[in-house]
């Protein structure tokens, strides 16, 4: 079974590609003609005219690489998580070439159901606004792509649906579904080093990705990914890593103010928007269509500030980890986007009657952490010369600490931002204000 795995022609093709197509940092990505047929679908290419950072380029300016690049780069690592784990005898007795198919396509394809600025929309956790693995559902079950892959690789859209979804729960799903997503993965293994080579920092490069792919294995319940002990290290910094970009990256504060503008923005405008055509759409195509709804209403100054002839995003008035103020952050963390609305809304009555001077409720805006946590530790090491399996928190120091010190509650701050001439007022402001009274800490 192993040498069918290897025999399936991507696979075959890491090694002695016919074609292949080149995305940064030097890596050349296979192509077969089934894979190409794939790529040329009017729903896949839309995906070179999507960033994959969105806003974060407000503050590293050289983030616009795309969706189509990290799903090619996706799709490769695919390739070598199978080739890998193809020696492992439990997963050659699990997965059938069939289902390795399956993996490859939906890894290609996992982020086809993606619409701009996709995550902070969904962040917002409003009714109406289907995941984006759901949306990706309706693509895959009919049109151009579901025709290749029935006529091409012998199995329709629902199936690769079903692997970005999670909707089946057999040990064989559960394995497939941790390739894709999964405490060690290929979609974070690529988006954590493409993100931090096109943000111009270092750390979401600095873990050994040969070692970890080299050290892959299934768990001992059969169900899911494991490392050995020579990948732990490399495990380690991969969490590590991704703990460091969301503090320095994906949650630094000027990304979250620019955040926080296009939420409240979408908030605004959700029930005048055509959504299923909004979300089909380019981004610059989308950044037009919001700001022609919004016309003179009170999104089109917050849009003007983040897509008009010069950027004026909010300032930083007021920060905190659970750490600094649990109580403030407890009251505002994971909560219905539409209480974040009626806090700032009511803070910003406040600073009217404090500064003297007129907040609208678009003036103050509360960002905080969605109710979605991100980070899982689930990982087994396997300790070869005991033949024993431990989760990844109990060796290591480091995954033990961010697992008992909640990520999310000290690396996504809550914080709340107002319109530059509010903030230049609030500077002014003698005695200056007292954000307990502000804030009704």
């Amino acid at each position: 079974m192993a040498n069918a795995i290897c025999q399936i022609p991507e696979i075959q093709a890491l090694d002695a590609p016919r074609q292949r197509i080149r995305i940064p940092p030097e890596i050349d990505v296979p192509l077969t003609p089934r894979v190409r047929a794939i790529v040329d679908t009017p729903a896949f290419h839309r995906l070179a005219h999507v960033t994959q950072l969105g806003l974060v380029s407000q503050v590293y300016p050289a983030a616009h690489h795309r969706r189509f690049e990290h799903s090619l780069g996706v799709y490769r690592l695919a390739l070598l998580f199978l080739r890998q784990l193809s020696g492992d005898h439990r997963f050659r007795a699990l997965i059938e070439p069939k289902d390795a198919e399956a993996l490859i396509a939906a890894a290609l394809l996992h982020d086809v159901g993606h619409w701009p600025f996709c995550h902070l929309i969904e962040d917002l956790g409003l009714e109406g606004i289907p995941r984006h693995e759901v949306f990706a559902r309706q693509l895959l079950h009919s049109g151009q792509i579901n025709q290749v892959l029935e006529e091409q690789w012998g199995f329709g859209g629902d199936l690769v649906a079903d692997i970005l979804d999670g909707a089946c729960v057999g040990p064989k799903d559960q394995v497939l579904r941790s390739i894709l997503s999964g405490p060690i993965d290929v979609d974070k293994m690529d988006y954590l080093m493409r993100d931090s080579l096109h943000a111009g920092v270092p750390y979401g490069r600095n873990f050994d990705q040969a070692r970890l792919i080299g050290s892959l294995c299934l768990n001992e319940a059969g169900n899911g990914l494991a490392v050995s002990g020579k990948g732990r290290t490399a495990a380690e910094m991969m969490v590590f890593a991704r703990y460091v970009m969301f503090s320095e990256v994906y949650w630094h504060h000027t990304v979250r103010a620019a955040t926080a503008m296009l939420q409240r923005a979408f908030f605004v405008l959700r029930s005048k928007l055509d959504l299923t055509r909004l979300f089909l759409m380019n981004e610059l195509p989308f950044i037009e269509e919001m700001k022609r709804v919004a016309a003179a209403g009170p999104a089109s100054e917050l849009l003007a500030g983040l897509f008009g002839a010069s950027r004026q995003l909010y300032k930083r008035m007021l920060e905190c980890s659970f750490n600094e103020q649990p109580e403030l952050y407890s009251r505002l963390a994971r909560q219905d986007y539409a209480h974040l609305v009626a806090f700032g809304t009511e803070v910003a009555a406040r600073l009217a009657a404090e500064l003297n001077i007129e907040v609208l409720p678009e003036h103050v805006l509360i960002d905080a952490p969605p109710a979605k946590l991100e980070v899982q530790f689930a990982v087994d090491i396997h300790d070869a010369k005991r033949d024993e399996f431990r989760p990844l928190g109990d060796v290591s120091p480091v995954v033990r600490t961010l697992a008992e010190k909640q990520f999310d509650d000290y690396v996504k701050r809550v914080r709340v931002f107002v319109h530059p001439r509010v903030m230049e007022k609030i500077q002014r402001s003698s005695p200056p204000l007292s954000w307990e009274q502000i804030m009704r800490i």
